[in-house]
């Protein structure tokens, strides 16, 4: 039996995994399935499973149809099409928020929302850092060292938030363990939109410390170079390689002194050169 499309968080997966579930219970094609949702392109929806092209508002509203979800279940499919489908991070924030919502009011827990809320504020990995590094600490007493600086609500509410995700665990001391070293966003395409803004945030820290910060106290530096499509490949290789061998390197720290930031930022300043013209 498929699940609930409320489970899902990709609107093609569930078009596909409702064409094969149909498909092993009767001489079900995609023609067929095309025909109830009334597209002429008998393949049409076996394009839109394959990724080779998308539905748009009124179609994902006829396929809702075609594949009887009705109520919050039509309303969610449709949501999950407007998500791929928008142009902007906070499009994508506002539909991935209604998901969450009807995700909440059914009580089905959708995947991602957890890392999605962790990376949406700069707060939640600073915290979880400084919660380890300051076994006992109160969340006054970790929200003094923050920069900014945050309130002691603040602190509290992260640290009841990533114990209830279960990005922390308190002993029965009362002191946090991180029940990961290191974080990754994996294949969720719902946590990018998260990711692009603490990285924006991140981002104005940095131009902050740049004002404000002795040398002493940061590193700056950069290059501007010529590359071709092969050197840039190797380029964003060897930044992967040097971000693990960095995590591994601090993973072995058991006594942080500090909670430090290192941003990772290579783009092009022109557009492709045509070496033809």
């Amino acid at each position: 039996m498929m699940k609930s499309v409320i489970e899902y968080k990709n609107y093609r997966e569930y078009v596909l995994d409702y064409y094969q579930e149909r498909k092993r219970c009767s001489a079900f094609t995609w023609r067929e399935f095309a025909k109830n949702a009334g597209f002429a392109s008998g393949s049409y929806l076996k394009l839109v499973s394959d990724g080779k092209t998308r539905l748009r508002e009124e179609s994902a509203k006829k396929t809702a149809l075609a594949m009887g979800l009705v109520g919050f279940e039509f309303d969610y499919f449709v949501l999950m099409v407007r998500y791929e489908n928008a142009k902007s991070d906070q499009e994508k924030k506002k539909c991935f928020e209604e998901m969450q919502a009807l995700g909440d009011a059914s009580r089905v827990k959708i995947l991602g929302s957890e890392m999605y809320t962790f990376y949406e504020t700069w707060k939640h990995s600073v915290v979880r850092e400084l919660a380890v590094a300051m076994p006992g600490a109160k969340p006054n007493e970790i929200a003094k060292v923050c920069r900014p600086s945050i309130s002691a609500a603040d602190v509290s509410e992260s640290l009841h938030f990533l114990v209830k995700s279960g990005l922390l665990k308190r002993d029965i001391r009362g002191h946090y363990h991180q029940t990961s070293q290191s974080l990754s966003t994996g294949r969720l395409n719902v946590v990018a939109v998260a990711v692009h803004s603490l990285l924006r945030q991140m981002g104005e820290f940095a131009l902050d410390a740049l004002d404000k910060l002795p040398i002493s106290e940061r590193h700056f530096s950069g290059i501007t170079m010529g590359v071709t499509e092969e050197s840039y490949t190797k380029i964003v290789d060897e930044i992967a390689a040097f971000r693990k061998h960095i995590v591994s390197m601090v993973a072995a720290e058991k006594n942080p002194e500090k909670i430090c930031r290192l941003n990772f930022q290579f783009f092009p300043l022109t557009e492709k050169i045509n070496v033809n013209a």
